[in-house]
């Protein structure tokens, strides 16, 4: 089974990459959110043309996506009232993204199944609309929409859908889990402030705690958010795998189109799962081939 995880995309979306996953071997893709710039304006363009893929596809709503620019700064500032003024907005626009969407899978607390020839997966989408962090982001659209209340609630959410699980688990968000690294250039690691930290979402790491205390079987946990170029300069580290063989993902490389060796190269990472184990590789696609980039052990 090959996946195709498409990271942040920042409307860095075109022709090229519709041709190119159309005619791919993919099995299915994974759009992990951040449509648009800052603000919502262009969002459901760029969704629509998502829309012109023909594969099996699902999308996890980022920070960025159906929210106001109030709306963000009110969360980035953690201002009530903005939050609390600006809310009513969010899921008018998150219902014309999900049509602009098309035939796109639009997830969130949701479950659904995979299967290819023998290998059969359950996608697992956990929280949306992410900021990363201690707080729960966008909570009155969550309380509205999923009634999640509080990161407590999320996780109990998240924990639920791996009960229904009784095979191999992909696990996909918007920002990844803590307790991967507080260093700036961890997985999902703060690199924005002074201070430094954890910035992994704490719902999403104990909802997995509770999964592995039951024995189900995380074979990749995959996100993005944390963009690989850091800032005041560096790599962030996108992949490891840990004691129990579950893969984690960083598929934000931003900007996702960038230009190697004078030619457009387009970004997304593959995952191929054979047998319940998962093989990663970054691919750096263009008109003249592809280069595979730093393969994963």
């Amino acid at each position: 089974m090959y996946i195709a995880i498409i990271g942040d995309i920042h409307k860095a979306w075109d022709d090229f990459d519709v041709a190119y996953f159309n005619q791919s071997s993919c099995d299915a893709l994974l759009f992990m959110g951040d449509l648009p710039g800052r603000s919502h304006r262009g969002t459901d363009a760029v969704a629509a043309e998502l829309a012109r893929v023909t594969k099996p596809a699902y999308f996890m709503p980022g920070n960025h996506d159906g929210v106001t620019i109030g709306q963000f700064m009110g969360e980035l500032r953690q201002n009530e009232k903005w939050i609390q003024k600006y809310a009513r907005r969010q899921a008018p626009l998150c219902d014309s993204l999900q049509t602009a969407l098309g035939d796109i899978v639009y997830t969130g607390y949701s479950r659904h199944d995979l299967e290819v020839s023998d290998e059969r997966i359950h996608l697992v989408a956990a929280r949306p609309h992410s900021m990363g962090g201690a707080t729960l982001a966008f909570a009155p659209y969550l309380k509205e929409r999923y009634g999640v209340a509080s990161l407590e609630d999320s996780a109990d959410r998240i924990e639920a859908l791996f009960d229904e699980c009784d095979g191999p688990i992909v696990v996909f968000s918007h920002n990844g889990p803590a307790g991967l690294g507080a260093e700036r250039d961890a997985i999902w690691g703060c690199d924005f402030t002074r201070e430094g930290g954890d910035f992994g979402d704490s719902d999403l790491a104990e909802a997995l705690r509770r999964a592995r205390s039951k024995n189900k079987q995380i074979v990749a946990v995959i996100a993005g958010h944390m963009h690989h170029r850091l800032k005041g300069g560096g790599e962030r580290r996108w992949f490891l795998r840990d004691e129990h063989g579950t893969a984690y993902i960083n598929a934000a490389r931003v900007p996702r189109i960038l230009r190697l060796n004078g030619e457009r190269r387009h970004h997304h990472v593959a995952l191929r799962i054979e047998n319940g184990t998962a093989a990663v590789t970054e691919i750096l696609a263009g008109e003249s081939g592809f280069d595979l980039r730093n393969p994963a052990e």
